[in-house]
C-alpha cells in the first residue's frame, strides 16, 4: 500500500518520468519481497502486517549484501538503496515512520565510469558528410536531429518534447523543459539557425497534418524514444572507433567539448540542466584525461603513466 502511495506521489507531485516510476516500483517491490521472506520461499510474516517502521538497518544491510552476492554491480545496488532512502523520506514526511532508518546506511563503493563521447573531428566529419544522409525528409530530419543534440546537450526526452513554439529565432534560443518540469534556455548559433530553417522548410512542404512538435515522423506525429535512439545509433555506427552510440553520448560530447574549449563549469551545469554541480564535475575528469593524453603524445620528455 505504501509503495503505491509513494509512486502516486512521484507521479503527481514530483513529476517523475514513467521510466523512473517503474524503476522505483521494481526496486521497492524487490526490497519488500526480501524483508517479507519471499526469497526464502515462504513468508516469515504476513505481508499485510509488515509496517515500514518494523524494518531496521540490519535487514537493509542484509538485503544489500544479498544483492552484491548475486553479482549486481555497485552502481545498481546504490540505485536500489537510493530508492529505499527516498521511500523512507516520503514515509517520514507523511508521519508513517519517526526516523529514516535507511538514511545513514552507506552503499558499496562504485568505480568511477567516465562518460563516453565522440571526438570533435569525427563528429564534424559525421555532420558534414552529406553522402551519409538520404536526400529526403527523413535524411534532413535525422541530420538536424543529431546536430541539435550535439550543439545543445539536450536529453533525448527534451528533444522529443521540443515544440516550434519553444524556439525564439530572434534571440536564437530554445526553451527546454527538463526533469521535474524545470525549464532552461539554451542558445544556438547562426549556423544552427540556418539548418533549423532548412529542416522546417522541408518538413512543412512534405509533411501533412503535422503536430506542434519540432521533430515529427513521416505521418506528422511526434517522435518516440526508441526511434531517436535508433537514428543516433545508426549514424554514430559510421564512426569506426565509437563504441557507445546512444543519444546520451552526444550530450556527453557537448559537455566535454564545452569544457575543453574553456567554458566555465557553472555555465555548462546550467546548459545541461543539472540540479547539482557534482553531476557536471564528472566531465572535468574526462577533460583531464584528454589533457594527459595530449601531453604524453606532444611532450618529448613526458613520463606520465596510464592509471
Amino acid at each position: 500500500m505504501w509503495i503505491e502511495k509513494f509512486i502516486h506521489y512521484l507521479r503527481h507531485e514530483r513529476n517523475y518520468s514513467p521510466r523512473t516510476e517503474i524503476s522505483y516500483f521494481r526496486d521497492l517491490t524487490q526490497f519488500k519481497e526480501f524483508v517479507t521472506g519471499r526469497q526464502a520461499g515462504e513468508l516469515t510474516r504476513q505481508e499485510e502486517s509488515l509496517h515500514p517502521g518494523e524494518i531496521d538497518q540490519r535487514l537493509i544491510r542484509q538485503w544489500l549484501a544479498t544483492l552484491m552476492e548475486e553479482g549486481l554491480t555497485a552502481r545498481t545496488v546504490n540505485r536500489k538503496l537510493s530508492a529505499v532512502k527516498s521511500f523512507y523520506r516520503y514515509l517520514q514526511k507523511q508521519g508513517a515512520v519517526e526516523h529514516n532508518v535507511a538514511e545513514s546506511i552507506p552503499g558499496p563503493k562504485a568505480s568511477k565510469r567516465l562518460p563516453s563521447f565522440v571526438n570533435p573531428k569525427e563528429m564534424s566529419a559525421l555532420l558534414d558528410d552529406e553522402t551519409l544522409y538520404p536526400d529526403d525528409f527523413r535524411g534532413v530530419r535525422d541530420r538536424f536531429l543529431i546536430e541539435l543534440l550535439y550543439v545543445t546537450g539536450m536529453r533525448r526526452a527534451e528533444l522529443i518534447a521540443l515544440k516550434d513554439s519553444d524556439i525564439d529565432l530572434h534571440a536564437s534560443t530554445l526553451k527546454v523543459t527538463g526533469k521535474g518540469n524545470k525549464q532552461r534556455i539554451i542558445p544556438f548559433s547562426n549556423d544552427t539557425k540556418e539548418k533549423l530553417h532548412h529542416y522546417r522548410t522541408v518538413r512543412d512542404a512534405q509533411i501533412k497534418n503535422k503536430s506542434d512538435f519540432l521533430f515529427v515522423k513521416e505521418d506528422g506525429g511526434p517522435l518516440y524514444p526508441k526511434l531517436v535512439y535508433n537514428i543516433v545509433h545508426a549514424y554514430l555506427g559510421s564512426i569506426p572507433t565509437q563504441t557507445k552510440k546512444s543519444p546520451h553520448v552526444l550530450r556527453h560530447s557537448f559537455a566535454t567539448g564545452m569544457l575543453n574549449n574553456g567554458a566555465e563549469l557553472n555555465a555548462v551545469k546550467e546548459l545541461l540542466g543539472h540540479a547539482s554541480l557534482a553531476s557536471t564535475e564528472v566531465y572535468t575528469h574526462v577533460t583531464f584525461e584528454e589533457m594527459k593524453k595530449t601531453y604524453k603524445l606532444a611532450h618529448p620528455r613526458a613520463k606520465i603513466k596510464e592509471e
